[in-house]
């Protein structure tokens, strides 16, 4: 995988656009830090890659979330049975 600066897309294009062609992803950084993922989405379903990228964004939170959980301690089933009663009444 590449790595292109925010000033390659304006620079240096060509070489950024082959390299999406060949390799299938670059990564764009902005001052030394990755920021965004470009893939070649070629002959393939738009719909179905977006599908599959969210798909993967909501597990990296989920998984996120699940670790802060785990440093905070776990609620048992009878609190979270609690907390959706309270939810459902609107307290």
């Amino acid at each position: 995988m590449k790595f292109y600066t925010v000033r390659d897309l304006r620079t240096t294009p060509k070489a950024l656009w082959d390299n999406l062609a060949n390799d299938g992803e670059v990564v764009i950084t902005n001052n030394g830090k990755p920021t965004a993922l470009l893939f070649d989405i070629g002959e393939g379903d738009l719909e179905e890659l977006l599908k599959a990228v969210r798909q993967a964004k909501a597990m990296l939170a989920f998984n996120s979330m699940r670790t802060k959980s785990a440093e905070n301690g776990y609620m048992s089933e009878d609190e979270i049975e609690d907390e959706i009663k309270k939810a459902r009444k609107g307290e």
